[in-house]
């Protein structure tokens, strides 16, 4: 019996030369729960201050140049409540997503001490990530950003400075879904604002002079339907991944592997933790936690045919697995 070409690799990987687990460092004892999670890349640290520059600009238009002048009172107590409260939804959100662990794969836990742990059974096999030294589980991807494997790792957005991954994907798709509101609400408000300004004397409409005002909204309009569109896409391609159990990942690569499907229901759920309750929309309640890692989520099982393998074909595949499991990808 031979195995077939898509699952000699893995096969290979399993065989000490391979793994070389004599050249991997111990992993670090694990800090204490909660311990705040932060990746060093100057590209994604810049467009995490850009985005809160743009909400902090948006929130300085909307109070200083439309609401606070308005003499129209309940108008703006409504309207500045509601847009203050998504703009810190929005932020909380976009911290939480930050700073969390997207669901880290034990960096340097292909020892030869935890291989042997795993037990080996003739056709399992262990699929090690040379970059990080770890043993990967399955559905788990390496981003070269973070320099570790994530877990259901969808993609990597310099926006958040961080991977979208297994425990932080709902505090990005409440970003994403926040960002689109405070964006439609600024638009709507800046409409108005333009219909009342032609309507009344300029002067009359802003603190600031008619040019200056103008300039405002024209730049808060443009911020508000770029991001408006951008964030919304962004929204319905998270959730449709959520509901479909698949990741952005997974589905550009056109992965097929066998596994589980779970309902998209039951995925949902998960992902915003638990039965359906306005803490699916708050941002400082996390998801279900996910269950530890057992041997078996650890170790795979490889399938086998009659000998028919080319072993070509199979060096190619090999190599075809090397560059896909080191591919990272950005919604830039």
């Amino acid at each position: 019996m031979m195995l077939l070409p898509t699952h000699h690799f893995r096969d290979i990987e399993r065989k000490p030369e391979y793994l070389q687990p004599e050249k991997c460092v111990p992993p670090h004892h694990p800090g204490p729960v909660g311990t705040m999670w932060f990746i060093r890349d100057g590209c994604g640290i810049a467009c995490a201050i850009v985005t809160w520059f743009l909400v902090l600009y948006a929130e300085f238009v909307v109070l200083f140049v439309m609401l606070i002048p308005s003499r129209d009172y309940v108008y703006s107590i409504i309207n500045g409540i509601v847009f203050n409260l998504l703009a810190f939804l929005a932020l909380a959100s976009h911290c939480r997503a930050m700073l969390t662990d997207p669901g880290a794969v034990p960096k340097g836990n292909a020892t030869k001490e935890f291989i042997e742990s795993l037990q080996l059974k003739p056709g399992q096999v262990v699929y090690k990530c040379p970059k990080c030294c770890s043993i990967k589980p399955d559905r788990a991807h390496h981003c070269s950003v973070c320099k570790r494997c994530i877990r259901k790792m969808d993609h990597h957005c310099p926006w958040v400075n961080n991977c979208v991954g297994e425990n932080n994907q709902k505090y990005f798709v409440l970003f994403t879904m926040y960002i689109a509101l405070i964006s439609l609400h600024a638009l709507i408000m800046v409409g108005f604002h333009f219909l009342h300004c032609f309507e009344e004397d300029w002067t009359k409409c802003s603190s600031f002079s008619p040019p200056t005002t103008v300039i405002l909204l024209i730049l808060l309009c443009f911020e508000g339907l770029l991001f408006l569109i951008f964030t919304s896409v962004m929204f319905g391609t998270q959730v449709h991944s959520i509901c479909t159990d698949e990741t952005g990942i997974e589905r550009l690569k056109r992965k097929h592997q066998p596994r589980e499907h779970r309902g998209s229901w039951k995925s949902v759920k998960e992902t915003f933790g638990g039965d359906f309750s306005l803490n699916w929309f708050n941002p400082f309640s996390g998801p279900c936690d996910p269950e530890p890692l057992s041997d078996r989520d650890w170790v795979r099982q490889a399938a086998s045919l009659s000998e028919t393998d080319n072993t070509e074909t199979a060096e190619e595949q090999s190599e075809e697995r090397k560059d896909e499991d080191s591919v990272e990808v950005t919604d830039e």
